[in-house]
């Protein structure tokens, strides 16, 4: 850290607080300087920081709130109309599998009513925590898997793989492929082609990246594709060996992804069995007792459509 510019700085001030969430590597950087700051005794080391709470401890002032006397309905995250990891989270839901989870967009597939998410760590932490559970109840069922994104797996979820793949856990790892990062708002990485300017390069293959660090079995699967990728996770599962399920379709915020036309409910076919609503989808919703499909939100994944046993979704 650039001594003379915080020394020189603190010199100018009557009272330096060192204002960063989590661990006070800065507060304690400065305090080796001998430079009296005021950080973690007042600041917590847990949670994000707000505007509101920094104002409380610094000014000793709380920000005016109007309060509203109704009651408005709650409004959990969840994923995007058409998102790719909503079909792969239905699958495992119905496997009733354990899923060590990880960082990124597809963390929403904890909430309900999909609610498919037992651990969620850190980044890259799904893939050697699956490890884990695995070598501790090797006599066990194995009904587990570990998700992580494309872009995650690349930062920090191969080194768990060769992990798995060295010390021969019986362990299936799904990577999430939306050929993106989404999470933080659509920057490439090093699957896409592009680099982060949007110039070409080398695509790094996650498929030969599995097959080079010692894992046989590689699966590729498209979650729109119900059917298809529960039977796929369901024989890896199965197998006796390390295996990788690539789960692929472009998230479909991407600019360069053409939908379908939005699909619509057939009021007189509709039975109100809700079977559509288990998937999450915000366009999807109940009205009048039968099920209603927003076409401003729906691009025609054809998920639901899946799900209806009656015919109702065109």
């Amino acid at each position: 850290m650039p001594e003379k510019i915080i020394r020189d700085f603190a010199a100018e001030c009557e009272k330096v607080y060192v204002i960063e969430e989590l661990d006070p590597y800065i507060e304690d950087h400065c305090r080796k300087l001998g430079i009296n700051v005021i950080g973690k005794e007042q600041f917590t080391l847990l949670g994000e920081y707000s505007q509101s709470m920094i104002k409380k401890v610094i000014l000793d002032e709380e920000n005016a709130y109007l309060k509203a006397d109704i009651n408005v309905p709650a409004r959990p995250p969840v994923l995007c109309a058409g998102c790719p990891h909503r079909g792969l989270f239905y699958a495992l839901k119905k496997l009733k599998v354990n899923v060590s989870g990880d960082i990124g967009c597809y963390t929403l597939g904890s909430m309900a009513p999909l609610g498919m998410m037992d651990t969620c760590i850190c980044m890259g932490a799904s893939v050697s925590a699956l490890h884990g559970m695995n070598k501790a109840d090797e006599a066990g069922s194995h009904k587990r898997v570990a998700v992580i994104g494309d872009s995650t797996f690349i930062h920090s979820g191969v080194t768990g793989l060769i992990n798995i793949a060295y010390n021969q856990s019986n362990s299936v790892v799904i990577v999430l492929d939306n050929s993106i990062t989404g999470m933080t708002g659509h920057q490439q990485n090093p699957t896409t082609g592009l680099t982060i300017k949007g110039d070409p390069t080398t695509a790094v293959s996650l498929e030969a990246l599995a097959h080079a660090v010692g894992i046989n079995r590689v699966v590729v699967v498209d979650p729109y594709d119900l059917a298809a990728t529960e039977k796929a996770i369901k024989e890896e599962l199965e197998a006796d060996e390390p295996s990788v399920v690539i789960s692929r379709r472009p998230c479909v915020l991407l600019k360069y992804v053409k939908t379908k036309p939005p699909v619509k409910v057939n009021t007189d076919k509709c039975a109100s069995c809700k079977m559509c609503m288990k998937i999450g989808c915000p366009a999807i919703s109940m009205k009048e007792g039968k099920a209603h499909i927003d076409f401003t939100l729906c691009v025609g994944c054809d998920v639901c459509k899946q799900l209806c046993k009656f015919g109702a979704i065109e």
